[in-house]
This record gives C-alpha cells, structure tokens and sequence, in this order.
C-alpha cells in the first residue's frame, strides 16, 4: 500500500506547530537520538537530542510572550524506501502577544529522514543563507530568482 502523507510536509507542519506553541518536547520528537545538525546560528554544529533540546528550550524561552510563525515554501521532497530528503525555504515570522507582526526571516532548509519505530524522523538538518562576498552577511530574506 502506498503512503499517502509525504514525510517530509508531515515533519514540517509538525515543526511549525511545535515553534508556534514553543513545545520543546513536540520539537524534539521530530528528531532522531543521533541527529547531526548544521545550523545557521551561533554554532558551526549540534550533535544530538540533548544539544538540540538545549537549543530550542534557549529559543522558546527567548521569545517571551511573542510567537513565531513557520511556513514552508518551494517545498520538494523524494522518498526512497526508509528515507526521505527534501528541501524547502522556511519563513519565521515573530508577532507580539498581541498579534503585531515584529519581524521575519528566510531560511533555507535541507533535511534527511529516515523510517523509525513506524514513524519517520529527522536525522539530518542543514540551514543556510546565501553570504554576500563583499560583505560578508547573510541574506536572510528570499529573493526570486
């Protein structure tokens, strides 16, 4: 019988729900004991749950009362057996308590699942933004081709 859910949308609509409650365990759960992450922010590196639940309890936390907002574009994924890979361009959107939009950025994402326990997690996560050479910086906001 063929799935009828592609893993990769699955992962991440779990993913904005879990960054838009600030739900550190919902977070986690999307992740493999043995995750290698390559992340764009402050560390060339996080190895494992414990390092990764470190990292998004220090975020939900630095946000306070505010709530971010995660949607997903140019999505493209393919699964092969008990893997899936696939890519898309997140957009984090940060709104105050009371619903004013604060600020917004653009990730590129790249991620490796497999098939676990019959479910599928995220063993492998790589964000990035294009860096300016004369200057050095990040873009942090998409731009169409």
């Amino acid at each position: 019988m063929a799935e009828t859910t592609d893993p990769l949308l699955e992962a991440l609509s779990r993913y904005s729900a879990a960054v838009y409650d600030k739900d550190v365990s919902a977070f986690v759960a999307l992740y493999a004991d043995d995750l290698h992450v390559f992340d764009m922010w402050n560390s060339w590196e996080l190895r494992g749950l414990v390092a990764w639940r470190e990292m998004a309890a220090g975020w939900f936390a630095s946000l306070g009362d505010e709530r971010v907002v995660v949607k997903a574009h140019d999505v493209a994924s393919e699964v092969r057996g008990d893997f899936a890979l696939g890519h898309a361009t997140l957009t984090f959107t940060g709104f105050s308590a009371q619903g004013q939009e604060l600020r917004s950025l653009d990730n590129r994402l790249t991620l490796a699942l497999r098939r676990e326990g019959g479910g599928w997690k995220v063993f492998h996560q790589h964000t990035s933004g294009p860096i300016a050479h004369d200057t050095l910086k990040a873009t942090l906001k998409r731009v169409s081709p």
